[in-house]
């Protein structure tokens, strides 16, 4: 520990001990349950800490875990030293070139009320308290995937520390291997300590939720229309029990229901006009949709609550009624009281950029699935991991499988090639082997050198 501490002494941010009073506050991730006591965390205040802690990573051989936001399961080492980018969290907008540059602490929704004050947006994800870091570059889907593409497609540049301690700015023209690479790569390459992004001009949208009743026809008409929509109009759809919360009415708690966040970009009245097909699927037991500002997408968040949950993701080709009726079965079928499947409809700009362009690939599917679990006992989780794991296993025999970076658990590497076809995979590890050829990043969803 001592050769740690002098490593770390010349750290300008601030050290994080566990015998710190606050160190187990600093340590909790956003999920719940999950308990990894790393020997120390840092977080660090500039590009030059970031070097200082790979050189003592390098220096100690502890395992090293890098963190932005807290939502990767992959934030956590035991007795391994956490990078904590939690205070590079700056938003500078760029109003006259519609530019951002963010630190990678930032969260989602952090970045979206400082553009929201100039009419101007990046798309992120579904929640506001992911931090960008781990995000844009594992790919970034989320309510705004239609209408303008992934977050790495409005990605420009970035500034990285790589495994060596050099401080590079990689864009198109500069390092354009390693700008490939963390464009859904990952955090293999180095860590980003700055990102600039391009901004849309968006304020307002037409959007909310929409409560349906669950039927497999329904879900199945659905999600088809969600592809024939206009690229405008982007929505998650989860097939759940009606949570106990108060916007829900109580008589709806419990019951098995379509909650579908749909957002349109552009006015009111063609909104009215794209969200009407799926109003007109059956009698709405709730419906919340209207002109809203878009940061109003991400949905209020108790920062006291972290949830223990597991679940299994893949993409899917095609979806109709007799794979919604085996959904349904599935989620009649619990082992917690909140089990769910989220569905993904995906096309448009997102599928318009060349699967060769990026790091991530599937640009060509339909959907995204996901089979989820939130539960409240720790000692259940092997019957509730079971539970999730066959889910996602049956909908992956559909076709063929293809897993989301983010949205693999560690206990799931074995799908890491899942996530990238074999020349995207070939590729990103020639470039693994030129930046951290010692797989100095090894804790995360790992692409190890030759």
């Amino acid at each position: 520990m001592r050769e740690l501490s002098i490593s770390l002494s010349q750290v300008k941010g601030r050290v994080v001990w566990p015998s710190d009073p606050d160190f187990d506050e600093i340590r909790r991730p956003f999920l719940g349950g999950w308990d990894r006591s790393p020997a120390v965390i840092v977080r660090v205040a500039d590009a030059a800490d970031v070097a200082i802690v790979l050189a003592a990573a390098r220096t100690t051989g502890l395992p090293l875990a890098v963190r932005s936001g807290g939502h990767s399961l992959h934030c956590l080492v035991d007795d391994g030293i956490v990078l904590d980018l939690h205070d590079l969290r700056a938003v500078d907008i760029d109003v006259a070139n519609r530019t951002a540059w963010a630190g990678p602490g930032a969260t989602a929704a952090e970045y979206t009320a400082a553009a929201e004050a100039h009419g101007l947006m990046t798309g992120f994800g579904d929640t506001g308290s992911v931090g960008l870091g781990g995000l844009v570059t594992g790919g970034g889907l989320g309510y705004l995937i239609r209408a303008f593409g992934l977050t790495v497609d409005d990605l420009l540049a970035a500034e990285i520390v790589t495994a060596d301690g050099r401080h590079l700015l990689v864009d198109a023209e500069h390092h354009p291997d390693l700008f490939w690479g963390i464009r859904g790569g990952g955090g293999n390459f180095g860590v980003v300590t700055r990102l600039k992004l391009r901004l849309h001009k968006l304020s307002a949208v037409y959007g909310g939720l929409l409560v349906l009743p669950a039927t497999a026809e329904l879900l199945a008409d659905y999600m088809r229309l969600s592809l024939e929509a206009p690229e405008e109009l982007s929505s998650i759809l989860n097939v759940m029990p009606a949570p106990p919360m108060p916007m829900v009415p109580e008589e709806l708690w419990g019951q098995m229901v379509a909650m579908a966040m749909l957002v349109y970009v552009g006015g009111p009245e063609d909104g009215e006009k794209a969200v009407a097909p799926f109003r007109a699927l059956a009698e709405p037991l709730m419906d919340m949709v209207a002109p809203m500002p878009y940061s109003a997408v991400y949905m209020m968040e108790d920062p006291d609550y972290h949830p223990m949950a597991l679940s299994r993701t893949t993409f899917l080709d095609e979806f109709d009624a007799d794979k919604a009726e085996q959904i349904l079965a599935r989620l009649r079928m619990p082992t917690s009281a909140m089990p769910a499947c989220q569905l993904r409809a995906l096309g448009g700009a997102m599928a318009r950029v060349p699967a060769d362009a990026t790091a991530f690939a599937h640009r060509d599917r339909a959907f995204l699935a996901t089979a989820a679990v939130v539960y409240l006992d720790a000692a259940e989780e092997e019957t509730h991991k079971a539970w999730a794991v066959e889910f996602g296993t049956m909908m992956r025999g559909w076709s063929g499988g293809g897993s989301y970076v983010n949205f693999l658990y560690d206990d799931e590497m074995d799908r890491i090639h899942e996530a990238y076809p074999p020349a995207t995979w070939e590729r990103l590890v020639r470039i693994k082997q030129q930046y951290d050829p010692e797989n100095l990043f090894r804790g995360n969803a790992n692409i190890p050198p030759k």
